[in-house]
């Protein structure tokens, strides 16, 4: 267990810092504030500094001290972003001063998190660590809309996979997954068209249902749906992050859908821009 350290009690800090301290790589969820974990309530209560992804909702940060930093290490496809690398010596840095450092991700650290990575970074200089799972995307952001991944009879399995790689390339053997009953594409958004074409050019039929699902949990989700044909078009304008769904079960989001966020979707373009954009507590991490 994580022992408590309030920021402002120096002398308790320096009594530490002959010792490093610990670091909690924390999964925050798919976005919906509530569905964060006691246990990373708990440790975001401990910490003496956050390093927080982009996707992060905000709320999630009240329930740490409010004196504390809270720095922003997130990425964002296309732009400028804090490496890899400059987040695992950051972290490295906090926790050999003795401090409760928090590593606030998205979804599940170890599910496309690259929570992997970062605890082996901390491994190699010695450094405690724990792992708190998060609710991931994956099973939530589709719950959320009303799609059940698997159906008795219909569905009784389902694949995931990133999206992010090139369509072509030669990781997946796309004439298997043409052939997955129920198909769940993470950070796929960018090369929507690729993974379509790949598909039907494996055998899935054009006629697939298929299901977007944009900002999944939050205030903001947007669904859009269609056939393996078009749902490429339909997507056009949709913000990331999106989950895209393959299978006959996107068909029952019509039918099951029951979420229905406070800012609907013709409202966005009207909603102020404090509600596009993340709002950042600190950038900066301090003087090393």
């Amino acid at each position: 267990m994580i022992r408590k350290v309030f920021s402002n009690n120096t002398e308790n800090r320096d009594e530490k810092a002959s010792e490093p301290g610990r670091v909690s790589v924390v999964g925050a969820g798919p976005g919906d504030p509530e569905l964060l974990t006691l246990k990373a309530v708990r440790v975001l209560q401990e910490a003496d500094i956050i390093f927080y992804d982009r996707l992060i909702t905000l709320e999630i940060l009240t329930h740490a001290c409010p004196d504390i930093q809270k720095i922003s290490v997130g990425k964002q496809y296309g732009k400028p972003s804090t490496s890899q690398k400059e987040i695992n010596r950051l972290m490295v840095i906090e926790a050999l001063q003795g401090k409760s450092v928090v590593r606030l991700k998205g979804g599940d650290p170890f599910i496309f998190g690259r929570g992997g990575e970062e605890c082996l970074a901390l491994s190699r200089h010695g450094i405690p660590f724990e792992v708190v799972p998060g609710i991931s995307s994956i099973s939530a952001v589709p719950a959320y809309a009303g799609i059940p991944l698997t159906m008795r009879n219909l569905a009784t399995g389902f694949t995931v996979i990133s999206g992010h790689l090139h369509p072509a390339s030669s990781s997946y053997d796309w004439s298997v997954l043409s052939k997955i009953p129920t198909l769940v594409i993470l950070m796929g958004l960018n090369n929507i068209d690729g993974i379509v074409r790949q598909l039907t050019s494996h055998g899935k039929s054009a006629d697939t249902p298929a299901a977007l699902i944009s900002r999944g949990t939050t205030q903001m989700q947007n669904v859009v749906t269609g056939v393996l044909s078009d749902i490429s078009s339909n997507a056009r304008g949709i913000a990331s992050p999106a989950i895209i769904i393959i299978g006959q079960v996107a068909a029952y989001h019509e039918s099951l859908n029951w979420f229905e966020p406070e800012i609907m979707t013709d409202d966005l373009a009207k909603a102020p821009k404090s509600l596009h954009t993340s709002l950042t507590f600190n950038k900066t991490a301090a003087s090393l």
